[in-house]
């Protein structure tokens, strides 16, 4: 699994990451089943490794609040949420990409569409590109150059969360067959609100049969969540793959389906 290390945002503010349990080695696969082999360094291995909270941790709101709803999660993963109602469930698939991107020294790699088609790439923002909005659309406006720091990524990642969502996500990624399901997919219904939950792994048993697992943050804005099946509390929290053929649902959503999968164009 990749090193805590790779998870920036445990030593933004300087020292050692503390000691966490990861993805993979927390949850085991389904009975008779095997996790997959990911290529090292990909968006699937580094999904694999994400750092968790402790076993009994609740999921918190942005305000520090305990969300109503303890029931849905399996596992909390340790990834702060902000202070602010931004970074709910297409927020967090975004959140998540862009701090991979980071990890792996792809920044100029960056880079998504807004809602109303507007790209916002983290280049430009680096260059010192800043958003005007002009009636409901965004005009791309020229200022000073930004340093390349945490802190101006969370800049970056701010505007993304206010101006781009599950609309724009769905719009935006290219469909993936449910035949290619894969660690760092993404299960989204584009809307007002919509939904979007992010495929954290797979495995597969010896007669072929996939199975997947979830993560979601929700409104409002909440701490990323490894989620559990309530269609198979047996399963949980692995989904089968064959599922989203019908229709697969979620604690708070559902049910998706493989029209809702959509991939990373580089994933």
């Amino acid at each position: 699994m990749p090193p805590l290390t790779q998870y920036t945002w445990l030593t933004e503010a300087g020292g050692a990451p503390p000691a966490r349990e990861q993805l993979a080695a927390a949850i085991a696969p389904p009975a008779g089943a095997r996790r997959v082999p990911l290529a090292p360094g990909s968006f699937g291995a580094w999904l694999r490794g994400l750092p968790l909270l402790p076993a009994d941790a609740p999921v918190l709101l942005f305000n520090g609040e305990t969300k109503p709803n303890q029931s849905a999660h399996h596992r909390v993963v340790d990834i702060d949420v902000g202070d602010r109602d931004l970074q709910q469930c297409a927020d967090a698939v975004m959140r998540l990409r862009v701090e991979y991107q980071w990890a792996a020294d792809q920044r100029r790699a960056i880079a998504f569409k807004l809602t109303d088609g507007t790209p916002w790439d983290f280049a430009s923002y680096l260059a010192g590109t800043r958003l005007k909005l002009v009636g409901k659309k965004a005009q791309r406006v020229p200022g000073s150059p930004r340093p390349a720091t945490r802190e101006t990524l969370r800049g970056y990642m701010r505007t993304l969360f206010t101006y781009a969502g599950t609309a724009s996500i769905a719009a935006e990624l290219p469909r993936r067959e449910l035949a290619a399901l894969a660690a760092g997919d993404v299960l989204v219904q584009g809307g007002f609100p919509g939904h979007a939950v992010l495929v954290l792994d797979i495995a597969e048993d010896d007669r072929g049969a996939r199975y997947f697992l979830l993560g979601q943050s929700y409104m409002p804005a909440q701490q990323f969540h490894v989620l559990k099946n309530p269609g198979d509390p047996a399963l949980s929290p692995w989904y089968r793959a064959d599922a989203l053929a019908a229709g697969a649902m979620t604690p708070e959503w559902g049910p998706f389906t493989d029209r809702d999968l959509r991939r990373f164009r580089d994933g």
